[in-house]
């Protein structure tokens, strides 16, 4: 199978100015795309976008509130904390209309016993997403990517398989493409939309290894 040709999207990022929003970005930025980050402030936005900048040179990143950041990208990743979801997507439903829309967003909670999985009423964040976007075309990948390691730049290529679900096969191909634009990831298809849930919960577990063996924990996925 040839993979679509995804060098001259531009992607925008919801949620640009927390770790694995900026650490997608940067990423992104050094294979070469241009990088809106978002947030609700356009400053701190263009903040994190600078320290961006100011740590490799050359890159195209750029910040904008969240829906001049939605509206002007071409591929937008949904990488805001859990909590916010729901009323984020509702607010920006119009802007998104037309998109591949990339949801990363784990639903996990914390108490004394550790992380844990949420179960949100739609089945999953990526089914919220949906949901509320039903002019969109929504992809759940991304959600076990180390934002340390992405943010560190002593490590060249990311050693993990991105798992990509969705119910629509050119936006999942797409989204496979761009996860392979990360030296050392590959995007491998991982099901419909509907089993998402178990792809976000497994992200409880991952946390709980990179505690218990002070990793930067990662999948990849044998004989594909």
């Amino acid at each position: 199978m040839t993979a679509p040709d995804v060098s001259g999207l531009s992607i925008g990022i919801l949620g640009g100015t927390g770790d694995q929003g900026r650490g997608l970005g940067r990423r992104l930025a050094l294979a070469g795309h241009r990088i809106v980050i978002g947030s609700r402030s356009a400053e701190r936005a263009e903040q994190a976008a600078a320290e961006l900048r100011e740590g490799d040179a050359g890159i195209d990143v750029v910040g904008a509130a969240n829906a001049d950041c939605a509206a002007g990208a071409d591929v937008v990743i949904v990488a805001v904390p859990w909590e916010g979801h729901d009323a984020l997507l509702r607010d920006l439903a119009g802007a998104l209309a037309g998109k591949v829309v990339i949801d990363c967003v784990n639903p996990i909670g914390f108490d004394d016993r550790g992380p844990h999985a949420l179960k949100p009423a739609e089945g999953s964040a990526a089914e919220q997403a949906a949901g509320i976007l039903a002019d969109s075309r929504v992809v759940a990948a991304f959600h076990h990517v180390s934002a340390v390691l992405l943010l560190d730049r002593e490590v060249d290529a990311v050693d993990l398989d991105v798992l990509v679900l969705g119910d629509d096969r050119e936006a999942t191909d797409l989204v496979q493409a761009l996860a392979a634009r990360i030296p050392g990831v590959r995007g491998v298809y991982a099901g419909r939309l509907r089993n998402a849930h178990q792809v976000e919960a497994l992200t409880a577990n991952i946390i709980a290894m990179n505690r218990r063996y002070k990793a930067h924990a990662g999948i990849r996925v044998t004989d594909v």
